[in-house]
């Protein structure tokens, strides 16, 4: 960022870990000011000792949510981005997936976030200046087996996105989607406790499905192609800083991969080449 400009006010999600720890990290470096927030409060005191200013913010919570957007606007007049990041992936067959823990997805990874841009919006309005990045994945475009609600919220935020561009033409507001791969992060311990939480193992169908899912989502070995989250840096700075920011950035060979045979191939080997990938 030009020195010599004002300083840049960005709101991050999702703090605590991976992509929204090394974006803050980067950003700050970089001459923004950023606010990270996280939804547990050590990880707010966490962020408060290593220089962040951070605000206590749990998506599946409109009062939250409010709360935190308030506590902001106390602290500056004017956002320039809103970074959505804080998610967590629901894992299991749809089979299992009862109502209520489809729920739980959507109130974090699809309903707050929502609720979020609605907040900030007017003063990016108000200002005629702005930009909105969400943090998709390559399940945004693609479907793997037995990440169904978490791949389900991915698409909805992927239309939602769409549409606000769309809504918001007129306006110097810009939205931008960056579509992670595999990236080192917690995602899976999480997606395995959510697993635990809502999956009722030993009588589903999906038994023999499920004992290679559990081994994947506990190794510590990598998937075939991680990147570190650092590598998400890089397209977000561009969607920050560029005049023509990109629709959507492709982050990782599986994503990049995944985009093109989507376009070449019909849907069936499609298909055959994601059970695979899942596999």
């Amino acid at each position: 960022m030009d020195s010599t400009a004002e300083v840049k006010s960005i709101l991050i999600t999702g703090c605590s870990t991976g992509i929204g720890l090394h974006l803050a990290r980067g950003l700050k470096d970089k001459g923004y000011r950023v606010f990270a927030s996280a939804r547990q409060e050590a990880d707010v005191e966490k962020l408060e000792a290593e220089g962040f200013e951070s605000l206590l913010l749990d998506l599946s919570s409109s009062e939250s949510i409010n709360c935190a957007v308030k506590d902001l606007f106390q602290k500056t007049e004017c956002i320039y981005a809103l970074i959505h990041n804080g998610a967590y992936g629901q894992a299991g067959a749809l089979e299992d997936i009862s109502r209520a823990a489809m729920e739980e997805q959507f109130q974090a990874n699809f309903f707050g976030w929502h609720e979020l841009t609605n907040l900030i919006l007017p003063s990016m309005k108000k200002h005629n200046n702005g930009r909105v990045i969400y943090i998709s994945s390559v399940l945004g475009f693609v479907a793997l087996p037995f990440r169904g609600p978490y791949v389900a919220s991915k698409f909805a935020v992927e239309g939602l996105v769409d549409t606000l561009r769309l809504e918001l033409r007129h306006t110097n507001i810009n939205f931008s989607l960056v579509q992670p791969g595999p990236i080192e992060s917690d995602f899976r311990k999480n997606a395995y406790l959510s697993f635990q939480k809502h999956v009722d193992f030993e009588s589903s169908d999906y038994r023999a499905d499920y004992k290679k899912m559990i081994e994947r989502l506990n190794s510590s070995k990598n998937a075939q192609f991680t990147l570190g989250p650092e590598a998400v840096l890089k397209p977000v700075l561009h969607a920050l800083e560029s005049r023509a920011p990109k629709l959507r950035y492709r982050v990782t060979f599986p994503t990049k991969l995944f985009a093109i045979l989507g376009r070449i191939l019909p849907s069936a080997w499609m298909d055959r080449v994601l059970i695979k990938a899942a596999d």
